[in-house]
């Protein structure tokens, strides 16, 4: 007896490039891209990153020049990460609010000299904690939300003085979102957007970030375990969500990308809010160790990877990788 094949044929959607590209579902554009940029101190100086191989850390002059140059290969935004020296560290993370801070000149200087290219501004205090918490510490050395939230404040409001397109609170501290725009929409800055870390996790993918802003060794052995998520969790993300947005978040940051696409995909399905994906360090880092081995190709796991976090819902990504995959896009 002749078997009949079925009158569906999966494969025939796939049988070259054009039909393949005409119907994908979801596209990777150089408008999806965000760059992060590592800020220290001075004029003319870069420093390596010997955790993240070809990124550096640079004086506000060079990342002027560096933003510049990716804006020509179509950047659409940066996002901005100090790294101060040690002098200007105190335990309530007093110089995140300095209106003559790194953070505060390099918007202020990027704003100036670039036209059409939007500043996300990290709002968070490890970097500026003598004990590298992102908050401030109480007597028996727990964060305390409150205290964190009001500084958390004075930071935003610094940033949005300089000209900030996005400030993006990433301390995961309660409350941190309705606080910051009460206070924005008070000091008549109605335009300034709030990015918020909303499902942002413990996760063990953060090393080499907490190396290129300078707090892994203020923190120690210490954890952050009391405030960003449980790996374990996914209602709870949903949750964290919901308020951000209720209390006036623009749009929400799922943090680190790759494991954590399923949070995108649930967010997604669920809210009609923008998401951000942030390919963190650890992710950068494993991919280039890989490729330094000669065990993947570089190029095509990359665009996968970033593809993927397209595909799960993702409408923009922060990763280390942007100024390589706009030149592959030329």
């Amino acid at each position: 007896m002749k078997r009949k094949f079925p009158n569906t044929r999966l494969r025939r959607l796939r049988s070259n490039s054009p039909i393949r590209n005409l119907i994908r579902e979801s596209t990777l554009s150089q408008n999806d891209l965000i760059q992060p940029i590592f800020l220290i101190d001075g004029d003319n100086r870069s420093q390596k990153i010997k955790s993240m191989p070809e990124i550096t850390r640079m004086s506000i002059d060079l990342a002027v020049k560096e933003i510049t140059s990716l804006k020509k290969l179509g950047l659409q935004g940066v996002a901005l990460f100090p790294c101060i020296q040690s002098k200007y560290k105190d335990k309530k993370g007093s110089e995140s609010f300095n209106p003559n801070g790194l953070m505060q000149k390099a918007i202020e200087k990027i704003k100036k000299s670039i036209k059409d290219i939007a500043i996300i501004s990290d709002v968070a205090l490890d970097p500026y904690t003598s004990h590298g918490q992102d908050g401030v510490l109480g007597k028996n050395k727990e964060i305390l939300n409150d205290e964190t939230v009001e500084v958390l404040i004075k930071q935003a409001l610094s940033h949005a003085n300089s000209g900030v397109d996005i400030v993006a609170p990433s301390d995961m501290m309660d409350g941190r979102i309705k606080s910051i725009r009460k206070e924005l929409e008070k000091n008549k800055f109605v335009d300034t957007k709030i990015l918020s870390y909303s499902a942002k996790y413990s996760s063990n993918y953060y090393g080499p970030f907490r190396d290129a802003v300078g707090s892994v060794k203020n923190l120690g052995k210490s954890n952050k375990d009391t405030y960003q998520m449980d790996y374990a969790n996914s209602k709870d993300a949903m949750h964290e969500v919901e308020m951000d947005i209720n209390e006036g978040a623009d749009i929400v940051m799922v943090k680190p990308g790759l494991p954590y696409l399923d949070i995108v995909n649930k967010i997604s399905e669920n809210y009609k809010v923008p998401i951000f994906v942030y390919q963190v360090s650890g992710e950068y880092a494993m991919i280039k160790a890989a490729v330094k081995n000669n065990w993947l190709d570089e190029k095509k796991v990359v665009i996968e990877s970033l593809q993927c976090m397209k595909r799960a819902g993702a409408n923009a990504i922060i990763t280390y990788y942007a100024k390589d995959v706009l030149k592959w896009m030329k």
